[in-house]
């Protein structure tokens, strides 16, 4: 039985309200797709996957119970190892050992639709596996100076291995213009950081060439996306929408349309 007791808030999530800590477990509002990230944390543990916390059910008030994992998180303001090379490109294996891990998993029929406008163009990126979809730095727990647990899957969903290396990089490269980043991930050599995650992760040169064109067909939808979210949901959408998050997509794809060919000759560089 999942027992009650003093609950601790957990802040610097930006869309998630109500996260407490319960001992050493985590107390949370189910999401969207709640039945998915049961059964998709349930496949890890079966599998023996352990940079994921494990589901433990639903408490008395009916939120998910989950373990705690401990560890370091970068939180806002942001630590002063945020840009480190070497924190980053664990950030990628880590990623790359749960895609691997979740594969097996398959991909699931009857999802509920995700909240988003109609009428999005398609963007020719069949799904391969449930990916995480939200590696921000505030959902990945590093322990001695590497990437050890990804959490909050609220985002999970089918998706391809080219587009979860896109998510990967929009964090950790990362995409974007220097003025709309922190000022510590500012003046970065974002071409060899884009080599270094798909070298790490391992992705295929197919997939290099047609990364930048996705990124760019995922970043034009994430406008839309937040819009239509902050519109019908309100919340933390509404409240990062009031913040300029629209302005800095639209200046994210400026930058991406601008360093495409850049980018994408440093991924293939060295690659026949």
């Amino acid at each position: 039985m999942i027992q009650d007791g003093e609950e601790i808030p957990l802040l610097g999530g930006d869309v998630t309200e109500g996260l407490v800590r319960v001992g050493d477990t985590v107390r949370r509002p189910p999401g969207e797709r709640a039945d998915l990230v049961r059964d998709v944390l349930r496949h890890l543990e079966k599998v023996g996957f352990e940079g994921a916390p494990r589901y433990l059910g639903v408490d008395s008030t009916g939120r998910e119970a989950l373990t705690y994992v401990e560890g370091e998180v970068a939180g806002r303001p942001r630590p002063r190892w945020i840009a480190d090379e070497d924190r980053m490109v664990s950030v990628a294996r880590l990623l790359r050992a749960y895609d691997d891990a979740v594969e097996g998993f398959g991909l699931p029929e009857n999802l509920p639709p995700p909240i988003e406008p109609p009428g999005l163009p398609d963007l020719n990126d069949p799904p391969e596996l449930v990916g995480h979809q939200d590696v921000t730095p505030e959902n990945v727990v590093f322990r001695d100076g590497r990437a050890y647990a990804l959490i909050d899957f609220d985002l999970a969903r089918p998706v391809s291995r080219c587009r979860e290396v896109v998510n990967l990089m929009l964090w950790w490269a990362p995409f974007g213009d220097d003025a709309d980043l922190d000022p510590l991930l500012r003046g970065l050599d974002r071409a060899r950081r884009c080599r270094l995650l798909a070298d790490v992760y391992g992705l295929p040169e197919t997939d290099r060439r047609r990364l930048m064109e996705l990124a760019i067909g995922l970043n034009e939808r994430a406008w839309h996306t937040m819009k239509y979210r902050a519109e019908t949901l309100g919340g933390g959408w509404q409240r990062m929408w009031s913040e300029g998050v629209g302005d800095q997509i639209r200046n994210r794809q400026d930058w991406l349309e601008a360093n495409a060919d850049a980018l994408t000759t440093a991924l293939l560089s060295g690659r026949s």
